[in-house]
């Protein structure tokens, strides 16, 4: 069964989904590059849901009238599981970030002895429970993770009526 029964609210809610993650991506490098915000390790680990995800998400949304319907379904559903993970991590740091549990290791900066000679090249380390950035009492991690929750939702949206539109097909 060929894609090009695929549904007009599939895309738009996809393409949707795409635009929100890359915007919050672009976000992200602005507050570090023109911000001046380091990001902790945590931090970088979030943003393999968008640097993995977008280009599965942009590759189905050209694609779209040439994929067949279960190549499409198979690449949304795991467009959906990267960016659900996204929610995960982003959740996860911001509890750090609450203290509810403790981060990892990496996040501390304590590791072997350092040669000061090169402090002067370092990036400043960040620990993942230092929030350099809060907007409404939420910090960036927790706003990464109602925007990846509400790309889960987006990409759901556009599963469930592919999958509503097929069956009246």
């Amino acid at each position: 069964m060929a894609a090009s029964i695929l549904h007009p609210l599939d895309k738009k809610s996809a393409a949707l989904a795409f635009v929100l993650g890359l915007a919050t991506i672009l976000g992200a490098w602005g507050s570090q590059i023109i911000g001046g915000l380091y990001p902790c390790e945590l931090c970088l680990e979030q943003r393999m849901a968008y640097y993995i995800g977008l280009p599965i998400l942009l590759g189905v949304l050209v694609l779209w009238n040439r994929l067949p319907l279960k190549v499409w379904y198979v690449a949304m559903a795991i467009v959906t599981a990267i960016f659900a993970w996204g929610v995960y991590m982003g959740s996860y740091h911001a509890g750090v970030e609450w203290g509810f549990w403790p981060g990892p290791t990496a996040c501390t900066g304590v590791g072997d002895a350092m040669d000061f000679d090169a402090l002067s090249n370092m990036t400043p380390v960040i620990g993942c429970d230092v929030v350099q950035f809060r907007f409404l009492g939420i910090s960036l991690a927790g706003f990464n993770a109602l925007i990846s929750l509400a790309m889960v939702a987006l990409l759901i949206v556009s599963i469930v009526a592919q999958m509503r539109h097929t069956r009246k097909v």
